[in-house]
């Protein structure tokens, strides 16, 4: 079968009776060709199924109309929020979105930012792996944006972040009220910088609360970090245990059941994250819900503005359910 052809702006010039320049014009600086005349070429463009191409459009503008997202795991239904809102947003502003997953790798995250960040008007790295040196590198380079990460000292780089200061004195007042007088806290990846608000934000609460509080790790968050993860918080004795992510909280109720240690009846979980189906685990998981579709709407949103150093915060909420309970 033969394919139709493509209309171009010299078939749209041609039948609207104007030179290929004009038609040009006319769709990408209409201010620069009177109304009656743009007004022509347009219906002329449009009943001939004129499409632009975008990579004429590219090269003639410099700006390819395209964002890229960064996630560091894209199996993760964490990230599952931050795509929906950044592609809302981008949709929304008439640009294309493109992911790419790290791997949760410094490494990888670094040659995708060479690779992509040429093609495209922004980059947004959500909880980015790089070091303070790689980000200030790209961001030498590109208009960049940040969810759940900051980038102290470097200027013009906007940030998305968590209420983590909130979030774990929530945790922390939670386990509290249920007589919980020490946690372990199963840590995440090193180069988590949420991780380590994390952590900072459980210890301070801790330490003001008079809670023992003890960090475990690093342990991968993921489902199979969490059987190394619970056997290191059963040998430290904990009653109450706080997870670095929800994907990690399963894995560690998972191997709890198997060692058959019962949940919340001999030691509380929670995770951080809310993500999907953490509600469908048994027992349901009791987590910090952070609004990751806002964070990842706020990060294209921030990229739109040039510019724009901001950093915002997005609120947290403690969600209890059935992985939590008295103290034993």
């Amino acid at each position: 079968m033969t394919l139709p052809k493509r209309v171009t702006i010299t078939d749209v010039a041609e039948a609207a009776g104007v030179a290929a320049s004009t038609v040009s014009r006319a769709l990408s600086t209409p201010g620069r060709v009177n109304a009656t005349t743009r007004d022509h070429i347009l219906e002329v463009a449009e009943r001939l199924g004129y499409v632009p191409n975008p990579s004429a459009r590219a090269m003639s503008s410099g700006r390819t109309h395209t964002f890229a997202l960064l996630v560091p795991d894209i199996t993760n239904p964490y990230f599952a929020g931050a795509i929906k809102g950044a592609e809302r947003a981008a949709a929304a502003a008439g640009k294309t979105l493109v992911l790419g997953d790290t791997q949760e790798s410094p490494s990888v995250e670094r040659e995708l930012v060479q690779r992509l960040g040429p093609a495209v008007d922004g980059l947004v790295i959500a909880a980015a792996r790089g070091t303070d040196e790689d980000l200030a590198a790209a961001a030498g380079r590109h208009r960049l944006a940040l969810v759940n990460r900051t980038l102290p000292g470097v200027a013009g780089v906007p940030s998305v972040v968590a209420d983590y200061d909130a979030g774990t004195r929530q945790i922390v007042d939670h386990l509290v009220s249920l007589g919980h007088e020490s946690l372990v806290f199963l840590a995440g990846p090193h180069e988590s910088w949420s991780g380590a608000r994390r952590w900072a934000g459980l210890l301070a609460a801790a330490e003001s609360s008079g809670v023992a509080a003890r960090r475990l790790g690093p342990y991968q968050p993921t489902l199979q970090g969490g059987p190394a993860a619970a056997d290191a918080a059963l040998a430290a004795r904990a009653t109450a245990i706080v997870c670095h992510n929800d994907m990690l909280a399963i894995g560690v109720l998972r191997r709890l059941a198997g060692r058959g240690v019962r949940v919340p009846d001999d030691v509380s979980v929670v995770g951080f994250d809310d993500m999907f189906g953490a509600d469908f685990c048994q027992p349901a998981l009791t987590t910090l819900a952070e609004r990751t579709e806002d964070a990842g709407a706020c990060a294209i949103d921030l990229l739109l503005r040039p510019g724009s150093a901001a950093t915002v915060v997005v609120p947290t909420q403690l969600k209890v359910r059935d992985s939590t309970g008295p103290c034993r």
